[in-house]
């Protein structure tokens, strides 16, 4: 093999590593994002229920802190701050309403001979076909069925609707 060939193919190879990257990325953006809206939410419970804790359970009151800055709003993606990745699927909307992966996700069962099966998207993702690869497909599909977008068959295989 030569040098140009070999640098033409580990390119490629690097290429889809990093798209698959990318994409993990953003999945775990959305997860800190609707971490960081969770936190929010308990910090304002616990501060309007005094932590929880019942009156009787207070020796005494303290004096009122100074109020702190409220954090810089960071800007999220889809699934931060309550906001679904897959929104409930009602007539005549498109799938350019979905993320760029459940879109793929989408075309692939669309293009499917039959019923597929969550290791059958896993591969046409180009993904391998171990359990931390494949389940979070069997997710996805789970989530676009249960949201009317795929219909999911007793034996656990998806076609469009």
């Amino acid at each position: 093999m030569d040098v140009l060939t070999w640098t033409i193919e580990r390119r490629m190879r690097l290429t889809e590593r990093a798209e698959l990257l990318r994409k993990e990325l953003a999945e775990i953006d959305a997860e800190l994002g609707r971490l960081e809206a969770a936190e929010v939410v308990f910090g304002q419970w616990a501060e309007a229920t005094d932590g929880g804790r019942r009156p009787s359970d207070i020796v005494k009151p303290e004096p009122e802190p100074e109020p702190e800055p409220e954090p810089e709003r960071v800007a999220a993606g889809p699934g931060a701050g309550g906001m679904w990745l897959v929104p409930d699927r009602v007539e005549g909307m498109g799938l350019q309403v979905l993320t760029s992966e459940y879109q793929r996700i989408m075309e692939i069962v669309a293009g499917a001979d039959g019923p597929v099966m969550a290791r059958d998207v896993a591969v046409a993702l180009g993904r391998e076909l171990t359990p931390g690869k494949v389940e979070p497909v069997r997710g996805q599909l789970r989530k676009l069925a249960d949201r009317g977008w795929l219909k999911r068959t007793g034996s656990g295989r998806y076609l469009p609707r």
